[in-house]
């Protein structure tokens, strides 16, 4: 049910609502990409070099009482359900509004692919130079700006610029074949499993994800989204509105707002990744080119922003998936993991993403001090 809230007013954004994760089209950049099939991710963590050393932070047994108090006070206005986390990587210390309950990912789950694919060149099994080719019945639906590159011959390119299609555009068909390289969701799942993940599930890859929460099943020949517009154009709104309401009450992509926040301060101690690869992958989450009225609109001047966006399907004024989490550095190095997750809500895109900028808001003002 959602919860009634006083509203501000918020001007129309227009032209600036910029690219979303799952959904939306955008002109696509130059990406290469290609190489066969590479055997599933072990479940053992590989040996990964120690942690770069920081500088001792002196421990705080409690969060900010301010930014406590700001995180329960956005996350209970606003009008829908939502979950919002920050943990303090350096201190410790946590604060969180229903972060304990699982919400849609939707492409913020392109995070977990990207960390298996580090993962598997840590490990010696892919390399970002390794070539693939990108073919007809490889490409999804929704948002897959290389679709325009692949011919009847298909479309040469590499792991690497696959990777960079997936973390900078949120490309969902660039993240499915990484996904499939790596050895699918289950590889995934052990994956997260091993190194201590705790509250990150992952979906059945994009095409079946999408199919199942529209209340279909995937059929190949919809492979580029037109068969799958179509069918789900046909349905009832009474079907899709059961099924739609199926995947909020037990989410095939479920995450928690906390357990986000604690993979994310995994990766940024190495603690997932080598060194090399955390910086290559947190490299590419600060180029990322959605969402950027979503947490980096609360940041100020000297501020960083490594994240990844989400976006789920809508259903009349109803939209589902609405995400953004990441990795926010403040000048002076101090860090911080983040997520707003908004499950569904029937307020407008600007009032989503100015929740999101205001808990970036809250962040910065309350840590400065």
């Amino acid at each position: 049910m959602l919860v009634p809230l006083r509203r501000s007013f918020i001007a129309p954004l227009a032209a600036a609502l910029a690219l979303t994760a799952c959904v939306p089209s955008s002109t696509p950049p130059t990406l290469p990409v290609a190489r066969p099939a590479s055997p599933p991710i072990s479940s053992a963590a590989a040996p990964r070099p120690a942690p770069t050393a920081r500088p001792a932070a002196p421990v705080r047994r409690e969060a900010p009482a301010d930014l406590l108090n700001s995180v329960q006070a956005l996350g209970g206005a606003f009008k829908g359900q939502v979950a919002i986390a920050v943990r303090d990587i350096d201190q410790g210390w946590s604060v969180a509004w229903n972060g304990d309950r699982p919400h849609p990912q939707q492409s913020v789950s392109k995070l977990w692919v990207g960390i298996a694919v580090m993962a598997a060149v840590d490990e010696g099994r892919l390399s970002l130079a390794d070539p693939v080719v990108v073919k007809r019945s490889d490409l999804t639906l929704f948002h897959q700006p290389i679709r325009a590159k692949v011919g009847t011959e298909g479309y040469r390119t590499t792991i690497g610029e696959l990777l960079q299609g997936a973390m900078t555009l949120s490309d969902n068909t660039c993240n499915d074949v990484l996904l499939w390289k790596v050895g699918g969701p289950d590889a995934i799942r052990r994956l997260l499993a091993a190194r201590g993940v705790a509250g990150v599930g992952f979906g059945p890859g994009e095409r079946e994800l999408q199919a199942r929460t529209a209340g279909l099943r995937w059929r190949p020949e919809w492979a580029g989204g037109g068969g799958f517009l179509q069918a789900r154009a046909a349905m009832s709104y009474e079907a899709r509105s059961k099924a739609l309401q199926r995947y909020l009450d037990d989410p095939y992509d479920g995450a928690t707002a906390n357990g986000i926040t604690l993979g994310l301060s995994l990766l940024a101690d190495n603690k997932l990744l080598s060194p090399a690869s955390t910086r290559h992958l947190l490299a590419l989450m600060r180029a990322s080119r959605t969402g950027p009225l979503r947490l980096k609109s609360g940041l100020k001047p000297g501020w960083t922003l490594a994240h990844k966006t989400g976006t789920g399907q809508d259903l009349g004024t109803l939209s589902t998936g609405y995400n953004d989490v990441g990795l926010l550095v403040a000048p002076d190095g101090r860090r911080y993991a983040v997520a707003v997750m908004i499950a569904s809500t029937r307020e407008p895109i600007p009032v989503r993403m100015r929740l999101m900028g205001d808990v970036s808001r809250a962040i910065v003002a309350t840590t400065t001090r």
